[in-house]
């Protein structure tokens, strides 16, 4: 089960493929460079204490001691003033590489809080335990075998459900415009999330959606791929709108599906020590190519992006994206903890840095103003996707 948070946005960031897991608390300070002091300051921890005092002698309530320990680790995080640095508990770290691996344990649905209590089914995938068993988008879940779960977070359930010993659990689940639950049987099982979506449109022209990168994004690229050449692609189109990153070496492995042999991109830390990911340019893209970017299209989106517009192999339609040009590091700690940092800066293959600028469309189109609060938007109706489409018309 994925309990999404759709505020993450950007982010998400690009975050480095190979997670860096420590075996104690050395964090990132490389050898020979000295770190912070700031906790060896003796004035910081007699604040600390004397903080401690007053929570003990004063607050209503009795306070949680490990519940203390994480703030502070998370407020050492938030002191840096980087909304992409983070600490994560034990349960938040499984949560974000569940999220960045695009695979997990689970029935397959998307939840969020239900406005009027219970857990809302946001999506279900096509194909997914709960699809197959019969949970649909809009379902209102109100309790997991028997237990009530009105009151819990997405989080919760989702635990409640992925830990079932006998890989089943009974959801009782009301579906819209139906007075009556019903109770359905759901197996967990490993699902794979959708990342990437596809169809034919007129013209021969190839239309492909991707949402994230995740691990899994690669594969299902080319899964993608192959079938739109299979049923006579002349031209492609991918949308990357609204697509807030995801992990560096997804969107690498992408690309070299489709770019000629050279530098996809490189990134630079603070030691001023660079690496280059490359392509070997066996299978480059040969027909007339657009990419759809908005301002919410980041972080691997726009390496994405930055890459087809410096090899000049396609056409970037829509608006100026969101401008995200650096990179995030993921380590575990000894405790099932978790720092995500951000450690270096990325390039484009001409040595752009585009953070806080984004990339400039070749063709500016802004998503029609009164397309803008609908739910759901035709390929007729999207200007957006019509001017691409004209774009690789010509």
């Amino acid at each position: 089960m994925a309990d999404k948070q759709f505020l993450k946005g950007a982010i998400t960031g690009v975050v480095c493929a190979s997670l860096v897991l420590g075996g104690g608390y050395v964090g990132l300070q490389k050898a020979g460079r000295a770190g912070s002091s700031v906790l060896s300051d003796v004035a910081v921890t007699q604040k600390i204490s004397y903080l401690e005092n007053i929570i003990d002698q004063n607050y209503l309530d009795e306070a949680d001691e490990n519940s203390l320990k994480e703030g502070l680790y998370t407020g050492l995080l938030y002191g840096l003033g980087d909304p992409y640095s983070r600490y994560y508990t034990e349960e938040e770290y499984e949560e974000e590489t569940r999220d960045t691996e695009g695979s997990y344990s689970g029935i397959g649905v998307s939840i969020t809080q239900n406005t009027e209590g219970g857990i809302l089914v946001v999506e279900c995938y096509e194909g997914g335990p709960a699809d197959v068993a019969g949970v649909k988008k809009n379902d209102v879940i109100t309790a997991v075998d028997g237990t009530d779960v009105t009151d819990m977070t997405p989080s919760q359930v989702s635990k409640m459900i992925r830990e079932k010993e006998d890989g089943t659990s009974v959801l009782t689940v009301y579906h819209q415009e139906q007075d009556e639950p019903e109770e359905i049987t759901v197996t967990i099982s490993d699902v794979e999330l959708p990342t990437v979506s596809y169809e034919m449109l007129e013209d021969s022209i190839g239309y492909l959606k991707i949402t994230e990168f995740t691990m899994v994004t690669p594969q299902q690229f080319a899964d993608a791929y192959k079938d739109l050449q299979a049923k006579g692609m002349e031209k492609l189109i991918v949308d990357l709108r609204d697509n807030p990153g995801g992990v560096l070496s997804s969107v690498c492995d992408v690309l070299r599906q489709i770019l000629p042999e050279g530098l996809i991109v490189y990134t630079e830390d603070k030691y001023g020590e660079k690496q280059e990911m490359k392509c070997d340019g066996d299978t480059p893209i040969d027909i007339p190519f657009a990419v759809l970017v908005n301002e919410n299209s980041a972080s691997a989106s726009e390496i994405f992006a930055g890459a087809v517009k410096d090899y000049g192999i396609g056409t970037i339609v829509g608006t100026t994206t969101y401008g995200k040009g650096i990179v995030q590091s993921l380590q575990k700690l000894s405790d099932g903890s978790a720092v995500k940092l951000t450690t270096a800066r990325y390039y484009t293959p001409k040595g752009n840095n585009i953070h806080k600028v984004g990339i400039t469309p070749d063709v500016e189109v802004k998503l029609d103003a009164s397309l803008l609060n609908k739910s759901e938007i035709t390929h007729e109706e999207d200007n957006q996707l019509q001017t691409a489409i004209q774009a690789v018309s010509r």
